[in-house]
């Protein structure tokens, strides 16, 4: 059942109405959530838009002021964290500096006061897990980054968690290192088939590991979906904008979204373009009267940017002063800056979205 686009018909997890209030202010607005069994689910978006608060409050680390929580059809809204069968990784890593790296890992057992032997195995099990094996008597300062990383994950699934919670846990890496931990915390999970519920304020990430990716704003959810669903068909100006970077067009139905991969660029030699309307209708361009043949409008060149192995070109249409922004493989040049260019794109590229209102 693992898989994008696949419906996870077994439901572990389930938010039902969650309301939170920091002083008077909410910080969740009744956001209900159905996770299946062996799912990855990506809670994306920005600084305060609610996604900490929502894992800790699955964890258990938060009361709510209203709402259920269920897991595997029982009510665990008023239990402790430790009774919830459920384990969270955090940023910083949170490793007792004091403890040995198997100190570290086997510390839930030692509390759940298990076996010696039984705590050995289950430490050496786990680091093998995380590809730690002869780690055992290493101190945390001891490790890199990503070392520290595993420890944390192999303290968490020690205790066969039924979910898996995740707070931005490769936030503090560089970006190879942070590339590397996706695919092996992704290849863990499928391994495992335990549930996952990551946070995270990467696009990029979100889309690599994600079986569904719930987007989130100022406390509710934006949209959810699988990554293919959130990135080609986003449903608002919001979702367009933050994954992906999507340029937002006026058109006469409203607006519409478009990629900057799905822009196309071309020179345009003929100053009669110059003030066309470039006013969208339905999802193409319209064609403009005294321009280069085929719908489309014209812009200038008003900037490029390389950022290693694509090139962002940004172009300001002549008529309204709107910036689109095109992207290309590679070292790409459409002209100088100042040039003039012929903006278009496919009919079936350009999306259409609701306005969401606001800026990111």
């Amino acid at each position: 059942m693992v898989g994008w686009g696949i419906y996870f018909v077994v439901e572990l997890l389930r938010l039902q109405g969650i309301w939170k209030k920091f002083g008077a202010a909410p910080v969740l607005k009744g956001i209900d959530l159905s996770v299946g069994a062996g799912e990855f689910v990506t809670l994306l978006g920005p600084s305060g838009c609610g996604k900490t608060t929502t894992l800790r409050i699955i964890a258990g680390l938060e009361t709510v002021d209203a709402g259920r929580i269920f897991l595997e059809g029982t009510d665990v809204t008023g239990l402790a964290p430790n009774r919830r069968n459920m384990n969270m990784v955090f940023q910083n890593y949170a490793l007792f500096p004091h403890m040995n790296v198997a100190a570290n890992v086997g510390y839930g057992l030692k509390i759940k006061k298990r076996p010696r032997g039984e705590i050995q195995e289950a430490v050496r099990e786990a680091l093998e897990l995380v590809r730690l094996s002869g780690y055992g008597r290493r101190m945390p300062s001891e490790l890199s980054g990503g070392q520290k990383q595993r420890v944390a994950v192999a303290r968490a699934l020690i205790n066969s968690p039924r979910v898996l919670l995740l707070d931005e846990p490769l936030g503090a890496l560089d970006l190879q290192l942070r590339r590397q931990m996706q695919l092996e915390l992704k290849g863990l999970q499928q391994r495992l088939g335990i549930s996952f519920i990551y946070i995270t304020h990467d696009q990029e990430e979100a889309l690599t590991m994600s079986d569904r990716i719930v987007v989130m704003r100022d406390g509710a959810f934006e949209q959810t979906g699988s990554p293919e669903e959130i990135y080609d068909r986003p449903r608002t100006s919001f979702v367009a904008r933050f994954v992906g970077s999507a340029n937002i067009i006026r058109s006469s139905a409203g607006l519409v979204a478009v990629r900057p991969e799905w822009v196309n660029l071309s020179p345009l030699t003929d100053p009669a373009a110059s003030g066309s309307d470039p006013v969208v209708s339905g999802s193409d361009p319209a064609p403009s009267a005294g321009g280069r043949a085929g719908p489309g409008f014209p812009g200038t060149v008003t900037g490029k940017q390389f950022a290693g192995g694509q090139t962002r070109i940004s172009v300001t249409l002549n008529a309204t002063g709107e910036e689109i922004t095109a992207s290309r493989q590679g070292l790409y040049s459409p002209g100088e800056i100042g040039r003039q260019v012929w903006v278009s794109w496919e009919g079936e590229h350009a999306v259409p979205v609701e306005d969401s209102g606001g800026e990111l």
